[in-house]
């Protein structure tokens, strides 16, 4: 009898103090929502776009090779290579075709070099302290892909049984994969390795990303990490993508907010919704990237000059010293006047120009001071509210370490601008003039129509 009692008695005690353990899995304790890690270079990394049919007269991976200097020079720190691989001739676009579409997964464009080059460019990159992502097409392929012969089962169909192009698009040189089948997610994520593994790439920047599914991606982050540490750049703008997937997405609405501020079809209150739903939306470890152009937007859409009229150079500095890793599309820093040609050869024609010194300055500027930093390295960006709300956005980012108020005059007109609250008081340096300057509510700026000011502490 005794014993049993002690039975139940120890019984009752475990129970008791199993109820009264603390629950590890607290509903209520915030949790991160990037389960990923960035590559620790990423942190203050600017990105540039490299056209290699467009980059040279050559358009070789071996006359790219030899502007690596100049790219290190200009603060370059990820160098994002244009699909690289062989391109489909059947129903091809133009002479060339587009590189977005991929005859084999495993090739080389024999217009571009062969893959000794291509090593060569990522071990020319690496020497200089720079990293390569080369850009990845998992959406769709050419018509006359190696993998059409032995797997058309691995391809979508439309409701006559005929292969088919991406819903809604015009683009009639390429056919969708089905990546309802695990065997194509296989043979695409082993196709991601191989470039990691063969040509030491740092990562992707992955076309139409959000046409593909997700954990395919996730997956696929999982696996390329396990060979190195990778930077993974999605064509989307989705919050979810940061999970577990992709460091980076594209900051479209950032885009199309500038772009119509500058064509006086929108006001700052555009931007004020964008940063917005960049604060509270997307999870604070994650990064953006900014841009004033891309292949797509430069082809199709309008040069830098086109899109943004007087606006330009105040768009490429908040594009830097903003939220977010800015992009530069090869030329920018020449100056280029031209939209680029997409299916035919059009070089760039480079030379020196006052852009190439202005990204230069705020690259130096981004690497130095830690305020301005990416993802969870950086400050978030507060509104220093002014006299021209509608018209005018002022900033400022800061740390235990660094400060930077600036202010962008959004207007065809000079404005007297007078600032409220004290954030942004302090004793600065001009970053356009190298000046000392001392700001309080009693010192008033006027800046000039679309003019702009970049203070540093």
């Amino acid at each position: 009898m005794k014993k049993l009692f002690l039975i139940i008695f120890l019984g009752i005690f475990l129970s008791c103090k199993n109820n009264s353990a603390p629950k590890t899995d607290d509903p209520y304790k915030p949790k991160e929502y990037v389960n990923l890690s960035h590559p620790e270079w990423s942190k203050n990394a600017a990105i540039y776009q490299l056209n290699t049919r467009q980059f040279s007269e050559e358009g070789t991976f071996k006359a790219a090779q030899t502007q690596l200097p100049r790219l290190k020079e200009l603060g370059v720190d990820i160098i994002w290579l244009m699909p690289i691989h062989a391109i489909g001739e059947k129903n091809r676009k133009g002479s060339l075709g587009s590189p977005y579409a991929v005859k084999d997964y495993y090739s080389v464009n024999p217009e571009f070099g062969n893959l000794q080059d291509v090593k060569n460019f990522v071990n020319e990159a690496h020497k200089l302290g720079m990293y390569v992502i080369i850009d990845w097409v998992a959406n769709h392929t050419s018509w006359d892909n190696v993998l059409l012969k032995n797997h058309p089962d691995w391809y979508k169909k439309d409701y006559k049984g005929d292969f088919m192009p991406t819903p809604w698009w015009d683009w009639s040189d390429i056919i969708d994969l089905d990546f309802s089948k695990p065997e194509v997610r296989k043979y695409m994520t082993d196709a991601l390795k191989y470039w990691v593994k063969e040509a030491d790439i740092d990562g992707y920047r992955c076309d139409a990303a959000g046409f593909v599914p997700l954990e395919f991606w996730n997956n696929a982050r999982q696996e390329l990490d396990k060979i190195k540490p990778v930077f993974m750049l999605a064509e989307w703008e989705s919050r979810d993508m940061h999970a577990e997937a992709f460091d980076m997405t594209y900051a479209w609405s950032w885009n199309e907010a500038m772009h119509q501020i500058c064509m006086g079809e929108a006001n700052v209150n555009k931007l004020y919704v964008y940063y917005s739903w960049n604060e509270k939306f997307f999870p604070k470890n994650s990064m953006r990237m900014t841009f004033t152009s891309n292949h797509d937007m430069n082809s199709w859409e309008g040069t830098m000059f086109e899109q943004f009229g007087d606006g330009l150079e105040a768009a490429i500095v908040l594009s830097v010293i903003g939220e977010g890793m800015p992009l530069i599309y090869n030329g920018q820093e020449a100056g280029n006047t031209k939209r680029l040609e997409f299916f035919e050869k059009d070089a760039i024609k480079w030379k020196k120009h006052y852009i190439g010194d202005l990204y230069k300055n705020l690259f130096a500027l981004l690497k130095s001071n830690t305020a301005l930093w990416h993802a969870k390295w950086g400050a978030t960006m507060m509104k220093v509210p002014n006299n021209y709300e509608s018209e005018v956005l002022s900033f400022v980012r800061q740390n235990e370490k660094d400060k930077i108020f600036a202010v962008f005059n959004f207007s065809n007109e000079q404005k007297e601008i007078t600032f409220k609250e004290t954030l942004f008081e302090g004793n600065y340096t001009d970053f356009s003039t190298s000046e000392k300057v001392i700001l309080n509510q009693n010192k008033n700026l006027t800046i000039e129509p679309w003019g702009f000011k970049v203070f540093i502490k």
